[in-house]
């Protein structure tokens, strides 16, 4: 199985409200894709990291392998809500993919 695990920093423009309505649009559009991506174990995002946080939205998901991995990151449907909503309101990805 392979974890894959990214953080995101809100976009510094939004503004309070913007940000909570992104960072639920964002949650919202990824654990969606449950049950639609073959592969796709388990996905959840967080989007109320503690104050001492240095990023806003984490998503944490497993995958059956890293061929699974590479299809859940070409799926069109995962592509439409990262070209979406994702680019749109975030900055400062960061990734790590392991095998468990």
């Amino acid at each position: 199985m392979v974890k894959h695990i990214i953080l995101w920093q809100l976009n510094d423009d939004l503004s309070p409200e913007e940000k909570v309505h992104a960072a639920a649009a964002i949650k919202d559009g990824l654990e969606r894709l449950a049950g639609q991506i073959e592969g796709l174990i388990d996905i959840h995002v967080t989007i109320d990291p503690l104050k001492t946080s240095t990023h806003d939205i984490m998503l944490d998901c497993m995958l059956k392998d890293a061929d699974a991995l590479a299809y859940y990151a070409a799926h069109p449907a995962h592509v439409k809500v990262k070209d979406g909503v994702i680019a749109a309101n975030t900055h400062g990805r960061v990734c790590i993919d392991y095998e468990i």
